[in-house]
């Protein structure tokens, strides 16, 4: 066999797995935001939209900057997000009833559509994911995610990718 020929049963033979945590974590974040993008790239939206949109929702009418603090994204960062999903027409900012400089968040009727549209492929997808689980493995291993999320200090609810600028 050449240099050039890689025969994978003797790499697995020379090099056991890496048996990680953080090694694992990673692995599958990669391999399920790749998914997760595909599942959302139809209706034009990024994972972390998704999340924001979705905020919006259970919480119609939240002030931008304390929705922005809720899930620790930049004030400047909230703003340059919610100014592409307000001109897509999926949400709107309306003025605070008592403090003019409060902008207060709302889903639009679309934006209202596209949520459900896409939380509808997500659920799909997180199926899928988690199709080798049972019921209460699922709900074990949820609980473990969060305690673990809750170590690294991600909000819940909070998608990483709000943290970024793009």
């Amino acid at each position: 066999m050449s240099v050039a020929e890689r025969n994978p049963e003797s790499v697995e033979a020379v090099t056991p797995p890496f048996r990680s945590v953080a090694f694992m974590l990673s692995s599958l974040g990669y391999a399920v935001s790749r998914g997760f993008h595909e599942v959302l790239r139809p209706l034009e939206l990024e994972p972390g939209e998704f999340a924001l949109l979705r905020a919006v929702a259970a919480n119609e009418g939240e002030a931008q900057n304390a929705l922005a603090e809720r899930l620790s994204i930049s004030p400047s960062w909230m703003v340059a997000i919610v100014d592409e999903l307000e001109k897509r027409g999926l949400l709107e900012r309306k003025p605070h009833a008592r403090d003019r400089r409060v902008r207060n968040l709302h889903l639009t009727a679309a934006g209202k559509k596209l949520l459900r549209q896409a939380d509808r492929q997500a659920e799909r997808f997180d199926r899928e994911v988690a199709e080798a689980l049972g019921e209460e493995e699922r709900r074990q291993l949820l609980d473990l995610l969060d305690r673990v999320a809750e170590g690294l200090e991600l909000k819940p609810g909070a998608h990483a990718a709000l943290r970024e600028r793009r």
